[in-house]
Parts: C-alpha cells; structure tokens; sequence
C-alpha cells in the first residue's frame, strides 16, 4: 500500500466520522414534548373532562363508558414495553389521540403540539389504533350477516319503514382525499375533487351492516358494488339471503324475493330495486318511487350522522389511502358502537310515526337523477312490479302521493 492510498483511507474515514456527526441528534426529544406529563391536553385537559360527562362525550364523541369499554377491548393490543431509554404512550393516551384525531379531522401537527407527542407518532397511533379498533370490534358490533340476521333487518324495515322484505338500504359515500402521488385520474371523481368511495348497507336502526372502502373515486356507484366482496357475493347467492316470501297481505302476488334499495346510480336487479327513471313520474309509478326512496333515506341520514360525529369528513383528509380505509372503517364501527350503547332517548325516530316532515324528504330524494344502468333482466322488471302493484294496493299507506 502506497502513500496515495493512505491519503485515500484516511480521506474516507474522515468525510464517514463527519457525516456521523451530522446525523447525531443534538437532542432525543424536543424540551416542548417534554412537558407532555405536565402540560400535554390527555394530562391535564382530559382528566378535567372526566368530571363533566356531556363535554367529555362532545370532546371524544363517545361518552366515558364507551371511552372506557373501547380501552378495555384495544388496550391490551396498543400496550408498549417500557424500556432503559424512555416511557411508553399509556394505552389510554393513544386512544385519546386517535379519536381525537377521528373526530375533529385536526393535522396531525395540531394534534403533536396540542398533545406534545411527535408529529411521527401521531401518525403512528392513528393508524395503530384505527386498525386494531376494528379488528376487536368487528365481530361485536358489524358481523357478517347470517340469513337469520337479514330476517331481522327485513322486519325491522317492514315495522319502522313500511317496506317489507327488505335487507338494506345501499349507497355510496365520497371521502375526500389529498390527491396521493403519482396516481393520475384514479382518485378524481365527477365532483372534482380526489376521493375514495365508502360503500354501505344500513339496517332501519341507523347501523352499518356492510362497508367497502377499497374503490378508487372515479368509479361509479354501480362499478363500487360491482367490484366489492358484497357485489361478488350477491351475484353468487353466497350473502345467505332468506327464500322468497308473500309480501304481507297479498297472497295473490306470490312469493317475492328479498331486495335492496338504492339509487338510479345502481343496477336493476332481482335483489337489488332502483327507482323508475324520468322527472314526470305519475299514478302507480311515482307512488313506488316515494315509497323506495322513503326506505332508501336511512342511508342518507345515516351518512349525515357519520359526517357530523366524526369531523375528519368535512374537510380533506391528508393521509395516504390505506391509512383513510383504516380511519372511515374505524368510524364506522364506532358509529355502531354509539347507536347500540347510546340511551333509546337520544335516538332517532322510527320514519313512518315521523309525520310530514319524513314524508317532504323522501319527496325531495325524488329528484335526484343519476345515470345508471338500466339493462334488467325480465325477472328484475317483473318483482318490481310486484311492489308496484303492492304498494298501491294492500301496501298503501296514508302519507303516501296519490293516497
């Protein structure tokens, strides 16, 4: 080895010991983040909420015994070893930081100086707990319907909505995004802005029984149940849907089979009803039209609900898409979560003892027009039909158009 090559060495050596020293932390945590125990919102903020029931339940959108039920079932699984060098997040901080994040759709920023946790680890908790809040919730409170359970959901529609043999109500929601990189047109939809689609079958109690958010925005209602695992599934007969039967009072009809209800934006099918297209509707036509969308409302409240607990819907959402998936699912279970332990005195009343006011928005939902398919099979125009007939005849009620 020669001198050059020494000088070589040694040059080399110098520049790795310099970048080293550059990359060296001049400090491991920010003096701000270090007064998280003293001064952070969990710490200080929260605990003072805990004595104030109706303003802990506004801060966190669920009440203390939800709060404190949700930590019970996820805490076990956000746990942290401590170690030698710092102090874990405690299970109920992290918990604290994602609804709070869920339910005021704050940047993460304003959530690090607020709680003073690191910006990175905001975004770690959020998407930590999002994924492990549905996965120990979904069983309880959105399991996979059993053809017992669609009987359920088909009373429950016949009782508080006046239509019988009916398994949900179907729709889709668009989550605004922040256009992800190198995506092109995928997440652009007919609004203009960057979505992805939130696809979901409501029961008549409010609650989500199936969602898909897997469905790029510039697809179309239709093309999101088409490709979704529940499209798949109903076009395979595998969803486990009850046998047909008499709708109640008309015999003569024969059996029927149980349907869905959706908008013009979804196909005509045997299980699945879409309302008569056109805006001059009349006679028996337009009775059915009022009659399915007055069924098909309950989506529509129901994403109005969702939207004005959890506040990250009204603005745009700034995390990558399989981040968003993992938050609107994680709403969505907590969303049933409120509804089934929330007291009946704040619920929603059932929509036909609603009176007029029902009646006018299931009115208005009459003329919204989208484009949709409209190639049905005989068998499809056939049991629509037979609702047509029913609902003007045996099924006639009073606050219906015509009546």
């Amino acid at each position: 080895m020669d001198a050059q090559d020494i000088v070589a060495i040694g040059a080399a050596a110098f520049l790795y010991l310099r970048r080293r020293r550059r990359r060296r932390r001049r400090i491991w945590v920010h003096e701000i983040l270090q007064g998280r125990l003293q001064h952070g919102e969990f710490h200080r903020l929260v605990q003072e909420l805990r004595l104030d029931e109706g303003r802990f339940q506004r801060y966190f959108r669920l009440d203390r015994e939800q709060f404190d039920s949700l930590l019970s079932k996820i805490g076990p699984l956000i746990t942290r070893q401590h170690t030698n060098y710092r102090r874990p997040i405690p299970p109920a901080e992290r918990v604290a930081i994602c609804l709070r994040f869920l339910a005021t759709g704050d940047s993460y920023r304003t959530i690090t100086y607020s709680y003073r946790v690191g910006i990175s680890t905001v975004a770690y908790i959020v998407n930590q707990v999002t994924r492990f809040i549905w996965d120990a919730l979904v069983q309880e409170y959105m399991p996979v319907p059993t053809t017992d359970d669609w009987r359920s959901i088909a009373e429950g529609f016949r009782e508080r909505w006046a239509f019988p043999n009916c398994l949900g109500s179907i729709d889709g929601k668009h989550v605004v995004i922040r256009a992800p990189d190198n995506s092109g047109s995928l997440y652009y939809n007919y609004k203009g802005t960057y979505s992805i689609v939130l696809l979901a079958v409501v029961d008549s109690q409010y609650c989500f029984r199936v969602v898909d958010v897997c469905s790029y925005g510039r697809t179309s209602d239709g093309g999101v149940l088409a490709n979704s695992i529940f499209g798949q599934a109903l076009r395979d007969g595998t969803l486990g849907i009850p046998e047909d039967a008499l709708l109640p009072g008309a015999d003569h009809l024969g059996t029927q089979p149980f349907v869905f209800v959706a908008d013009e934006a979804f196909p005509l099918r045997r299980d699945l009803m879409r309302p008569f297209p056109g805006t001059h509707l009349y006679g028996s036509r337009r009775a059915f039209n009022f009659r399915l969308s007055h069924a098909r409302l309950i989506v529509e409240n129901t994403f109005g609900i969702l939207t004005s607990q959890w506040r990250m819907y009204r603005g745009v959402i700034g995390v990558s898409p399989s981040n968003v998936d993992a938050c609107v699912k994680a709403t969505c279970i907590l969303h049933n979560l409120i509804r089934r332990t929330t007291r009946p005195t704040t619920r929603l009343r059932p929509g036909p003892s609603a009176g007029p006011s029902a009646n006018r928005e299931a009115a208005g939902l009459q003329r919204v027009h989208q484009a949709g398919s409209n190639n049905a099979t005989r068998e499809a125009l056939r049991v629509r039909e037979a609702y047509v007939s029913y609902f003007c005849n045996e099924g006639a009620v009073g606050w219906q158009p015509g009546v």
